[in-house]
């Protein structure tokens, strides 16, 4: 009898890596493969858009010849993403202008620093986002003022084939393009909103905001359902039939479908380098008034949803500092039994503020803290303080996003290396106040993209699917006062180093 699978492809920052997801919406095969990371002299992060669409098409293969399948059982695919990461090609020949610019490249930082109030004002009214060159449409203007005419020089003809031939998109746009037959010109609606270019109440390019960043709409890829056909796809040659790609979202929003988010007041963190926490806040948008952003969470059956989102620049980053700057431990999992150690009663703390705080503060001029130190206080107290900080920021933004929304959290889904840190955990639950689930499958952004194309072609059923993940499980132990209390003194500590006036108390 012949099985039916999705085949999900999540291109990442670092890699790209192919999934294959069984009928029961199950993870049976994975195949990786990572592309290089291009930093100039200048500190500008870039990626070559032909390795990464190479790399697609091969963990793509590998994957099917891992698993052992016959091709023709793959019913769909799915494409999830690094989000914001800018892309710019010609439509006609289908080559990159110029390599990506990743979402971490700050070079268009003077195009939003020349900016006015004003324009601050209207893109976070129309989009739910700070202006930042962190988002697309400062990435866009920047290529349009740079290398465009930078080919131009000399040729006026050229300048003026590239703009009427310009493709902009993220990077789901390019692989759409690149992969489906007819190569269309398609995003899906969270991709979209984080463009800084999309209105997310019309759901439409804005045509202030394009005009205030310079950036032609006709440039700009169709926005789509996320559970729509993009297109037909034989992955070069590689199928002996075309399948339809029916699955789209950016990486945070496909982990949160990933696990079971659609329900209102789901909430997922992720812990990387940095942190992303996210929370369904349902089909009408809220927009915050304390540092945090508004986005599409996705398009599905016909209906588009929202999340609020707070964004943190380190905290697996704090990990990585104790282990690589201060070499106070010898590997990550060793902050466990030094934090388990440690005097549970000791004042430390650690605001971990290495190039500015994040959400909700955004002070980009905060530098890092230990304080609270005493006599008593030796390194496993520091490793403990370090590793609390951690917690203590998601929990800024669990406790921030419930008070804006009015939508109480009874569970945080996490993902991410440092869930595996059983102290780390526990301590989130107790700050926090609520449930930390952890999935044992940790594939979530390609997991949800393909949940949202087996849907669309009838083989998932998404209650059932969700309702099969398996999850390990910390919930609240502190008493309440001395959960109070601790939670005082972290706000104390980050008031400590911020530059632009108190923190939220």
């Amino acid at each position: 009898m012949m099985r039916k699978y999705i085949l999900s492809v999540d291109q990442s920052t670092q890699g790209t890596k192919g999934m294959l997801f069984d009928e029961n919406g199950i993870l049976v095969a994975r195949a990786d493969k990572a592309h290089r990371q291009i930093v100039n002299a200048q500190g500008w992060v870039s990626h070559d858009l032909s390795e990464i669409l190479d790399n697609t098409l091969a963990v793509c293969r590998d994957v099917v010849q891992m698993a052992g399948i016959d091709k023709n059982e793959i019913l769909a695919m799915a494409i999830s993403n690094q989000r914001e990461t800018t892309a710019a090609w010609d439509k006609e020949t289908g080559k990159p202008l110029c390599d990506a610019i990743v979402w971490q490249c700050s070079r268009a930082r003077e195009i939003c620093t020349s900016m006015t109030q004003q324009d601050k004002e209207l893109v976070f009214s129309r989009t739910g986002l700070m202006l930042s060159p962190y988002f697309p449409a400062a990435k866009m203007a920047w290529i349009l003022r740079n290398v465009l005419t930078e080919e131009a020089k000399g040729s006026e003809t050229r300048g003026a084939e590239c703009k009427e031939h310009l493709a902009f998109g993220t990077i789901d746009s390019w692989l759409i393009y690149s992969l489906c037959e007819g190569h269309p010109h398609k995003c899906d609606y969270s991709n979209a909103s984080r463009t800084m270019l999309f209105n997310i109440r019309d759901l439409c390019w804005d045509p202030d905001l394009c005009a205030l960043f310079g950036v032609p709409a006709d440039c700009l890829p169709e926005v789509c359902m996320s559970d729509s056909c993009f297109g037909y796809t034989d992955l070069g040659g590689f199928l002996e039939h075309s399948v339809p790609l029916h699955g789209v979202l950016g990486d945070s929003h496909g982990a949160l479908l990933g696990h079971g988010g659609k329900g209102i007041g789901r909430m997922k963190a992720t812990y990387g380098t940095g942190s992303s926490v996210m929370m369904n806040i349902g089909e009408k948008p809220v927009f915050s008034k304390n540092g945090l952003v508004t986005s599409l969470a996705w398009g599905l059956d016909g209906q588009v949803s929202y999340v609020l989102e707070g964004n943190l620049n380190y905290t697996g980053a704090v990990i990585s500092w104790l282990k690589n700057e201060v070499q106070m431990i010898d590997h990550d999992a060793q902050t466990q039994e030094l934090a388990e150690q440690a005097d549970p009663n000791d004042k430390a703390y650690f605001v971990p503020a290495f190039s500015g705080l994040g959400a909700p503060y955004w002070d980009s001029d905060a530098t890092g803290m230990l304080t609270g130190v005493t006599r008593t206080t030796g390194k496993k107290e520091i490793v403990k303080a370090c590793l609390e900080s951690i917690a203590y920021q998601i929990t800024d933004l669990v406790l921030l996003m419930e008070q804006e929304s009015g939508i109480e959290v009874s569970d945080i889904r996490v993902d991410g290396g440092p869930t595996a840190n059983a102290y780390l955990m526990q301590f989130q639950a107790d700050m926090a106040d609520s449930r930390v689930c952890i999935p044992q499958i940790q594939e979530l952004s390609g997991m949800g993209a393909a949940i949202a194309a087996g849907c669309a072609v009838g083989l998932y059923d998404y209650e059932r699917v969700v309702a099969g993940l398996s999850y390990h499980y910390y919930d609240p132990k502190m008493d309440a006062g001395l959960r109070t209390q601790r939670y005082q003194g972290w706000k104390e500590a980050v008031n400590r180093v911020l530059t632009k006036g108190k923190g939220i108390v």
